[in-house]
């Protein structure tokens, strides 16, 4: 007899994303799911998308304005996707799991075993319409120069991706830096009007340019304005290597990977 499927109810769980605060249900991975997700890790590029893809293809109910894939992308951020991810691996694997951290003092990663929902923290964005949001950055060093910063979209990331992350002395981790700042602007004695950088090879191009400190008010400003809006896995950790007691976060996504191929 010819195989057509088993009549599984597979196990939900609801998400509330924490930026723009919309309600999700997400169902278990299959044995499949998970063998298209570890085909993924085979090119780093590619992970965001195929993560997104299987996000979305585990969503059992999503609101009335996600109507397909492409407003998916373009109506969540990546701290939302971060969110989903959390449920996906809540309602896939066991909620008590062994995690791997790396001690914040030696160095050195060790195993800990914790109850996942133990550990979660949520902080959710109390404006309107995180999208929409932007704030003008005026670098400390560079005087004459302002970054506009802005929460991107999933959108946003794979277009930089594809764009950009294979460019010569472009790095994949550089795109994802770059994606808060929508544009530079410079200002210019001879001009009333300021000289705006919105090319996104432009962009990057010009956050390598800059002094440390104008990065650091970069991002000290996006985590005040959007980044703090988020989900975390913290735990009270002890290194049975060097005996430092901290509090760290677990990394939501290098687990999750983890826990595929162990599954």
């Amino acid at each position: 007899m010819t195989f057509t499927g088993f009549n599984t109810k597979y196990p939900e769980y609801e998400v509330i994303t924490p930026q723009t605060k919309l309600s999700f249900n997400v169902r278990s991975l299959n044995v499949q799911e998970e063998e298209n997700l570890k085909g993924s890790l085979v090119t780093p590029m590619k992970v965001a998308e195929h993560l997104n893809k299987c996000l979305y293809d585990v969503i059992t109910k999503k609101p009335d304005n996600i109507k397909d894939y492409d407003t998916f992308l373009k109506s969540l951020t990546l701290k939302d996707r971060d969110a989903l991810l959390y449920g996906l691996y809540h309602i896939t694997y066991e909620d008590i799991r062994n995690y791997m951290v790396k001690c914040g003092k030696c160095g050195k990663e060790h195993a800990v075993t914790v109850k996942a929902s133990d550990t979660f923290n949520f902080t959710a964005y109390p404006g309107e319409n995180i999208l929409s949001q932007r704030i003008l950055v005026k670098l400390p060093i560079t005087k004459t120069v302002s970054a506009i910063v802005k929460q991107p979209s999933l959108f946003d990331e794979i277009i930089a991706l594809k764009q950009y992350a294979s460019r010569p002395g472009t790095s994949i981790e550089m795109v994802v830096a770059t994606l808060i700042i929508e544009k530079f602007e410079e200002q210019r004695d001879e001009l009333k009007e300021p000289v705006v950088y919105d090319d996104r090879g432009d962009i990057i191009d010009a956050y390598l340019s800059l002094a440390p400190k104008d990065k650091r008010e970069i991002h000290a400003k996006y985590e005040e304005e959007f980044g703090k809006y988020s989900i975390s896995l913290k735990m009270q950790s002890f290194c049975v290597a060097c005996t430092n007691s901290e509090v760290i976060e677990l990394d939501l996504v290098d687990n999750f990977f983890r826990s595929i191929y162990s599954a």
